[in-house]
């Protein structure tokens, strides 16, 4: 069961190792586009591909649906980046139910893991491969693989690299299932937990009253989606241009130019902040094309705007 391209790599590890794979469980197809193209998941372009049996169900608690993965007739179920299941499915199997997540559980539990653990500075993360129990996060865990975050490192990046290492956890954990080598464990509640809300857009705005790697992090941690933007400011008409930053450096240094000063040379642009300044690397002026920043700046002129 899965949907995005995070849940392709898992299902094509299981195929390429002979498992038996009975049903594929993916999104309905959806109208996409300024041409209102029909759009397939990636995880029903490759099942389609390998011939596997598709099942897109809209509603997950419906009757046709439930009868429809009993005779699947499936003793082991795998989640990879799908809805919340019902109980009557996800306890379906004899065996069970497990959930690859995208973080060291219980860890930011939630939506975006990979996000947020970039957002909050994190130096390192994961991913855990647990049983599904009721509440969202919450079952055994399984097994879990840690990998260490770049300075640098954008959720984009981040994101490939635990698909990666989550399609092996993935294999791992059916294979030590089928000869009968888990122990599952609970999870730790006994510390600080972090969760991993859902991100919307007001929250993607940049603040440059904060300290520099705050705003790295948040750049880096929406990077390449939902997207951090700003909004500059014409200093003689008014006139306002919403931008999406997609990379940044940082550079700590002691300065005396206001926050939000912009510091413009021929192939670079720096804005002042609370710690030193922040580089950017890669930006989108609305209505254009993403950019690298000393592109932009050959027919762009910043002088002439302010930072809001």
């Amino acid at each position: 069961m899965g949907t995005p391209d995070f849940a392709v790599e898992s299902l094509k590890i299981l195929v390429e190792n002979k498992y038996n794979i009975v049903g594929v469980i993916t999104a309905p197809d959806k109208k996409a586009g300024r041409g209102q193209k029909i759009n397939e998941s990636a995880v029903k372009k490759y099942a389609a591909a390998q011939n596997l049996n598709i099942l897109q169900p809209t509603n997950l608690k419906s009757e046709e649906f439930i009868n429809e993965v009993k005779t699947l007739n499936a003793n082991l179920q795998i989640v990879v980046a799908f809805r919340m299941l019902p109980e009557v499915i996800w306890n379906m199997p004899e065996i069970g139910t497990f959930n690859l997540h995208a973080s060291l559980l219980p860890q930011y539990r939630g939506a975006a893991p990979i996000n947020w653990a970039i957002i909050n500075g994190e130096k390192e993360t994961g991913v855990s491969t647990f049983f599904l129990q009721h509440k969202i996060d919450t079952g055994d865990i399984i097994a879990q693989e840690k990998v260490t975050i770049g300075e640098n490192e954008t959720a984009g990046e981040l994101h490939d690299s635990l698909m990666l290492l989550g399609k092996d956890l993935v294999l791992k954990t059916v294979q030590d299932i089928e000869h009968d080598n888990v122990s599952p464990f609970p999870q730790n509640e006994n510390q600080e937990l972090k969760e991993a809300f859902k991100i919307f857009k007001p929250f993607c705005k940049i603040n440059w009253q904060n300290p520099i790697s705050e705003i790295h992090n948040h750049i880096r941690g929406l990077s390449p989606y939902p997207t951090a933007w700003t909004e500059f400011k014409n200093k003689e008409t008014g006139e306002l241009i919403s931008s999406k930053i997609f990379r940044t450096e940082k550079e700590l240094v002691q300065h005396d130019s206001a926050l939000g000063t912009i510091i413009t040379s021929k192939t670079t642009l720096k804005i002042a902040v609370n710690g030193g300044y922040i580089n950017i690397i890669e930006m989108q002026l609305a209505g254009k094309k993403r950019m690298e920043m000393a592109a932009l700046l050959n027919g762009f002129d910043f002088n002439n705007y302010t930072l809001i």
